[in-house]
Parts: C-alpha cells; sequence; structure tokens
C-alpha cells in the first residue's frame, strides 16, 4: 500500500527497498550483540520509535529521497526487533523450564500477527478512502509509538549484574563463533526468511492482476489469514521438505494466470511459506546454546537480507513468476540439508 500511486517505477522501488535492506546487512549483527549485551526490551522500545519516524519522513517527504531516509530508519528499527524478540521469547521460556513449548508459541505469535492484518487492512482502507496516504501514514506514526509503550511492559528475565556479562565485542565475538557449528540451522533460517521480502510486493502484484488501488487491502485480506493458518500448524507438525517446493509451484501458477482470482493462490503460497518459516526458526533457537542468542539470530538475518537483494532484482526481471523460480531453488537447497 505504501507505493501504491506513489508515482515510482518498479526499478526505483527496488532500490529503495535495496537501501533497506543495506541498513539491515550493516546494522544487523551489531544491534544483535547490543541486544545480548545490554536489554532486549530496551531494543523492542527503540524499533518503534524508528519506525513512527520513518513513517513521518515517508508523509512528510513522499519523493524518493524521502522514502530513501525513511527506509534507512525502518531498516534500523528491524534490526533492533531482528533476534532480540526471538531470544527474549526463548529466554523467557527457558527460565520457566519450558524451552521445549518455543515453537508452539512463536507460531501463535506469527499467527496472531498475521490475523492482525486483517481488520488493520480494513481500517487502512477506510483510513486511505477518508483522508488519502497522509491520514493512514499519521495514524501509522501513532500506532508504531504505541508499540514501543507496549514493549515496555515485557517482562525480561534477569541476566545477572553487567559484571557477570561479557563485554559487547566479546559478546560479539561469542555470537559469530557459535554460529559456525550450527551453521546448517543457520543457512535454513537465512534462505527462507529472505523470502518474506517477497511480501512487499504483495499490493502492486495485486494491483497488476487489474485490482483497483482503493480495494487492494481488502482484497489481500485473506493472504494473511492463509499465512496465519500456515504458521500455526508449522507448529504443531513436523518439517516437510517439499513444502517449500510445492509454495514454489503455486506462486508460479499465479503469475502465470496474472488475474484476481489469483489471489487465492497468493494466500496459499504464503501459507505454505509460513509452514516451513516457523519450522526453521525454531530449530534454530533450539540450536543455540550461548548467552549471544540475538546475536546467533542476527547472523541468520543478515544472510537473508543478501538473498533478499535477489528478491528486488528478480522482481524487475520478471516479477513473481521470476521469484517462484528463485523459491523451488532455495526449496532444494532446504530440503537437501
Amino acid at each position: 500500500m505504501l507505493f501504491a500511486d506513489s508515482g515510482l517505477s518498479d526499478a526505483s522501488i527496488s532500490v529503495l527497498l535495496a537501501i533497506w535492506s543495506l541498513t539491515a546487512v550493516v546494522f544487523e549483527v551489531p544491534s544483535g550483540a547490543i541486544a545480548d549485551r545490554f536489554s532486549r526490551r530496551s531494543c523492542l522500545v527503540a524499533s518503534g520509535l524508528l519506525h513512527a519516524f520513518a513513517y513521518a519522513a515517508w508523509m512528510s517527504f513522499p519523493y524518493f529521497w524521502g522514502f530513501a531516509a525513511g527506509f534507512v530508519l525502518w531498516g534500523l528499527g528491524g534490526t533492533l526487533t531482528s533476534g532480540a524478540f526471538e531470544a527474549l521469547l526463548y529466554d523467557g521460556l527457558a527460565a520457566n523450564g519450558d524451552a521445549g513449548l518455543y515453537g508452539r508459541l512463536n507460531a501463535r505469535v506469527d499467527t496472531i500477527t498475521l490475523i492482525a492484518q486483517v481488520p488493520v487492512a480494513v481500517l487502512a482502507t477506510f483510513l486511505f478512502s477518508v483522508g488519502g496516504y497522509a491520514l493512514a501514514g499519521w495514524v501509522s506514526v501513532a500506532m508504531c509509538l504505541a508499540s514501543s509503550v507496549i514493549a515496555l511492559r515485557f517482562p525480561e528475565p534477569p541476566r545477572g549484574s553487567s559484571e557477570d556479562h561479557a563485554g559487547y565485542l566479546d559478546t560479539l565475538r561469542t555470537g559469530l563463533r557459535e554460529a559456525v557449528p550450527i551453521k546448517r540451522a543457520v543457512l535454513a533460517v537465512a534462505l527462507v526468511y529472505a523470502i518474506d521480502a517477497f511480501e512487499e510486493y504483495f499490493a502492486l502484484l495485486v494491483q497488476d492482476w487489474h485490482v483497483p488501488t482503493v480495494w487492494v487491502p481488502l482484497a489481500t485480506t485473506g493472504v494473511p489469514l492463509l499465512g496465519a493458518a500456515g504458521a500455526a500448524l508449522g507448529g504443531r507438525l513436523p518439517f516437510r521438505g517439499w513444502v517449500l517446493f510445492a509454495s514454489g509451484l503455486v506462486l508460479i501458477a499465479a503469475a502465470v494466470l496474472a488475474v484476481p482470482a489469483a489471489i487465492v493462490l497468493l494466500g496459499l503460497f504464503y501459507g505454505l511459506y509460513r509452514f516451513v518459516l516457523v519450522q526453521v526458526e525454531t530449530e534454530l533457537q533450539h540450536r543455540i546454546e550461548s548467552e549471544a542468542r540475538a546475536t546467533v539470530t542476527s547472523v541468520a538475518a543478515i544472510g537473508s537480507e543478501f538473498v533478499a537483494f535477489a528478491i528486488y532484482g528478480l522482481w524487475v526481471v520478471g516479477a513473481a513468476l521470476a521469484v517462484g523460480v528463485l523459491i523451488l531453488v532455495v526449496a532444494l537447497v532446504i530440503w537437501r540439508r
């Protein structure tokens, strides 16, 4: 919805998303070490503030460089969340002896997040019809600020006094070292999570399938619902390598059809994808043994950013069809791991 009717070309949009990814590449792992060394909860609070500033930049300067500045802020906010949230959740469960429940709880969080997109889409449609992008954007600023307030309420298990912890650089080195012996799990998360970059193009894709801009949020409400169903099942069923391969085939079929009805296939693709994402994320968290949990998770996230560059480039070259082919390649790698 952000780019719909923005006047930017597909190439410009891909450049902006690449700026976002480049910001994440630079700050992803250092921010993970900040969360491990200091406070995961504080990182989540700061993330909401940076996202609010990003929306404010987009609304105040609605041209290429304004979008670019906003994406830098958005990327910084994203790096503070990445790794910190998973570490906060896992360590909170582990402190109560419930680490084995991480998979189901992580799936539940994913499910709630995706389901929440439905009322948000309805609200976005209403706000857009009443006040255009300006109203929708400033309401988004308020929501980001509210998320920071909510994050302040998150419990954070104690990890000892500051004297008990290693310094920042030692924490960073510990996380990087641990990522090596569990590199297969790290690689799986990096490859699979990168596919989520394609979600940024859903609105543009649906527009290309002849859905009017004002109806795009409502037309795509089924996509996050099917994604939520896949995530929920991902926390309860064993991993199956062929599921990601099947999601790539479904996306290719949707791209070939290129009609409004193909949104159903887009949702099916997203549900299958989310099933796999929950599985590989859970496996990685169970494999991490040191206190540098957020740093190790950030190593996987930075790997995903490099793969995301391929998503952006493939959108310019061949849109959804090319992305579907890339997913087939990723699926073969994950399947054989």
